[in-house]
């Protein structure tokens, strides 16, 4: 009954509350900053599914880039709706995942670490590379998404014709993350979530059972990605521009540090920790060139006190990733 009660003040703050205060203090450069949080607490979303297999994944940025290029390819080129693309460009990410998963998912530790951290490189050289990419200039001039009826009823307004796209873009997010975390929560708690933990605490003995550690990997591997590409390619919508550079190596250590600050052993974990590493970076702006020595010494101190992240506050002696 709490739990169910929480959703429901969660949700009216995020769909009523957080735009009546927008509205009231006439900030609405707010909306893209909590929009930017909602998708990349999805992406974040993504690399704690990986951890809950036991791998520290430090490449969702590729996966978000390409996410990011497969819509706006999608929507460009092929002058396809952005609502069809946004999931293609998800299941390509997938894709792409399974196919270089199936070899690097047999390392572990500190070496599929170091793997997964040249893949946004990779991508990155690959988009520099690729003429359909238009290479270093990016894909550009990206239309905004486009409406969708059925039976002459308007289920979502094209976004062109709205006064305020950027409320548009935060409710897409917001629904988006949501959809999100409630399919995270029932997939922790589901058998292939229990599978998960046992391989978590020892593959060995999950494959002596008669476990296909291989297969779940691969599974998860290209679950966390499709999280990643949906992120991406909203993202793409949002700036109407994809370039090699809009995700980065820097973009793929702050997701899997989201995953850290909020909790690893918390469905909601990335969620939290999205949203106080992104504001606290930008508090931190005014201290100028100790700012990132700042921001360092916060994530170290808080590391060092906080190791279950900072719902562990709140849920004392409630460990697990379904709480």
């Amino acid at each position: 009954m709490i739990q169910w009660a929480g959703l429901a003040v969660f949700l009216l703050a995020i769909f009523i509350a957080v735009p009546a205060f927008v509205v009231a203090s006439g900030r609405s450069d707010l909306y893209y900053t909590l929009t930017s949080v909602a998708l990349l607490s999805i992406a974040s979303a993504g690399v704690w599914l990986t951890f809950y297999i036991g791998r520290i994944n430090i490449g969702q940025g590729a996966f978000a880039l390409i996410g990011a290029y497969v819509s706006a390819i999608l929507v460009t080129k092929a002058g396809m709706s952005f609502w069809l693309s946004l999931p293609l460009a998800g299941l390509f990410a997938a894709a792409v995942a399974i196919v270089i998963g199936v070899p690097i998912l047999r390392l572990r530790g500190v070496y599929f670490a170091m793997i997964s951290l040249v893949l946004t490189q990779v991508v990155t050289l690959t988009a520099l590379a690729l003429p359909i990419t238009n290479g270093a200039k990016g894909i550009t001039s990206i239309p905004l998404p486009g409406g969708i009826s059925i039976f002459g009823l308007t289920l979502i307004p094209d976004f062109a014709t709205l006064e305020n796209p950027r409320l548009a873009f935060y409710y897409a997010a917001c629904v988006l993350m949501v959809l999100t975390f409630a399919a995270m929560y029932r997939l922790v708690n589901s058998r292939l979530g229990h599978l998960c933990r046992s391989m978590q605490q020892n593959e060995e003995l999950a494959s002596s059972i008669g476990v296909n550690i291989s297969y779940i990997r691969v599974i998860v591997f290209s679950i966390s990605s499709f999280l990643g590409g949906i992120g991406g390619a909203m993202f793409g919508s949002i700036a109407q521009s994809v370039y090699p550079s809009s995700f980065q190596v820097a973009d793929s250590v702050n997701f899997m540090l989201n995953c850290f600050l909020g909790g690893l052993g918390y469905v909601f974990g990335p969620m939290l920790g999205t949203l106080v590493l992104y504001f606290g970076w930008d508090l931190l702006f005014e201290l100028g060139r100790f700012q990132l020595l700042a921001y360092s010494s916060l994530l170290i101190i808080l590391m060092l006190f906080l190791p279950n992240g900072l719902l562990s506050l709140r849920l004392p002696g409630k460990k697990g990733a379904d709480r």
